[in-house]
C-alpha cells in the first residue's frame, strides 16, 4: 500500500462503487460552526474502507465527534492522492502514509503528519508460503516482482535482498491491485504486501504467504499509516485540530481494546465496500494484539522523530524525493518540519 497500492484487490470493485469527484467537497480552511451548531470537518480516506481507517469510523459510529463538537465529514477516495486534497485545502484531515507525506511536502505540498494512528509498519515481503524456493530475500535475485509502480519500492527491496546476501537484481511487472492475484497464481513470485490485511486475506483464501520482514534486514521501520492535514489549516483552527485529534485517537483506543467489536463498526458503516467481516475482524484482531497501535510510550497518536529521521534520510540518499523544479533536492530537508505532535491530546 504505497500510497494506494497495498490495500487488498478485492477493494476495487467497491472502489468504484463509493469512487466521487471531491473538488470542492471539503471544508474551508477556517471552520465555522454549522446550521446545528457542530464544527464541519472533512477526512479525505487513501482508498476504499479498511482496517487502518477503523479508528475514525469507530468515532464517527460511537459519537465520539459529535461529543467534540464536530460534523466530520468522510470523503471515500476518488483517485485524487489524500496528501493533494489536503494541500489544495479540498479536505482539512487524509489518511495517507509517509513516504506520500515526504514526496509531497518534498516537492511544495502543505502537508504534515499530525497523528500516527498505526505504529508498527505493515508493509513486508511476501511469496507464496508453498514456495519451497524463496526462504530468504537472497532467494528473491533473478525472480519476477509484482510491483506498483511507486519510486521506493525498487531501492527498498534491492536494500532488504543485499542486505541478506543477493545481488538485488529481480524483474519487475507493475500490475497495482493485481500484484496479489499474480503471486497467487504463480505468475510473479513476490510483492509487497499488507501484513494485517493481504497477509489475513491470502490465509482465509487458502494461499498463505511467507513474509520477509523490512526491519530484519536492517531497513529502517516507515510509518505505513497515517494522518495528516496542513499547516494552514491547523494555524487557522487549532482547537479544532485538538477536538479532532482527541475523538480519532479515541476511536483508535478502542480498536485496540475492543478490536472485534471496532471491526463490526467499520462493516456496519461500509456494507458495500467491506463484504467479509471475517477479513475485518481478523484483521483488526491482529493489529491490536501484535502492538501495531502503540507507538512512542506505548501511546496510540504520538509521532516518532526518529522514523522520520531514518527513512526520510533514506530516501532522500536514493535520491527519491524532488523539490519544486522537478529535480532531486540538492540538501537534506529538515524532517521535523514533516510532522507535529503539538495537537495531539497532552501536548
Amino acid at each position: 500500500m504505497k500510497q494506494l497500492s497495498k490495500i487488498s484487490m478485492t477493494t476495487v470493485v467497491a472502489a468504484a462503487l463509493v469512487a466521487v469527484v471531491v473538488s470542492g467537497c471539503g471544508s474551508e480552511q477556517t471552520s465555522s460552526s454549522n446550521s446545528s451548531g457542530s464544527t464541519p470537518v472533512s477526512i479525505a480516506l487513501d482508498w476504499t474502507p479498511n482496517t487502518n481507517h477503523i479508528g475514525i469510523f469507530v468515532a464517527d459510529q460511537l459519537g465520539y465527534y459529535k461529543d467534540e463538537g464536530l460534523d466530520v465529514k468522510i470523503l471515500p477516495y476518488a483517485n485524487t492522492a489524500p496528501e493533494t486534497l489536503v494541500a489544495r485545502g479540498k479536505a482539512d484531515f487524509g489518511i495517507g502514509n509517509q513516504a506520500g507525506i515526504a514526496y509531497a511536502r518534498a516537492s511544495g505540498q502543505d502537508v504534515l503528519q499530525v497523528m500516527a494512528n498505526i505504529a508498527k509498519t505493515q508493509y513486508a515481503i511476501g511469496v507464496q508460503a508453498s514456495n519451497k524456493a524463496l526462504q530468504s530475500p537472497k532467494d528473491l535475485d533473478g525472480k519476477t516482482y509484482a510491483g506498483f509502480g511507486t519510486p521506493d519500492e525498487g531501492p527498498e527491496l534491492k536494500y532488504v535482498i543485499k542486505a541478506d546476501g543477493g545481488t538485488g537484481v529481480f524483474k519487475t511487472i507493475t500490475l497495482n491491485t493485481t500484484a496479489y492475484e499474480a503471486v497467487y497464481n504463480n505468475t510473479a513470485d513476490f510483492t509487497i504486501a499488507v501484513t494485517t490485511w493481504e497477509g489475513v486475506q491470502a490465509k482465509l483464501l487458502g494461499k498463505p504467504m511467507r513474509f520477509f520482514e523490512f526491519t530484519d534486514y536492517g531497513f529502517p521501520t516507515q510509518y505505513s499509516s497515517v494522518i495528516e492535514s496542513s499547516n494552514k489549516y491547523l494555524e487557522a483552527n487549532p482547537d479544532t485540530a485538538k477536538k479532532f485529534l482527541a475523538a480519532t485517537q479515541k476511536g483508535y483506543q478502542y480498536a485496540q481494546d475492543s478490536p472485534v467489536e471496532a471491526a463490526k463498526l467499520l462493516t456496519r458503516a461500509n456494507p458495500q465496500a467491506i463484504k467479509d467481516i471475517k477479513l475485518a475482524e481478523e484483521s483488526a484482531v491482529l493489529l491490536a494484539s501484535d502492538g501495531y497501535y502503540k507507538g512512542v510510550g506505548g501511546k496510540i497518536g504520538p509521532v516518532d522523530p526518529a522514523i522520520w529521521e531514518n527513512y526520510g534520510s533514506f530516501l532522500y540518499s536514493s535520491k527519491l524525493l524532488t523539490g519544486e523544479n522537478g529535480k532531486p533536492l540538492a540538501s537534506e530537508p529538515d524532517w521535523s518540519k514533516f510532522y507535529t505532535n503539538d495537537y495531539l491530546p497532552g501536548s
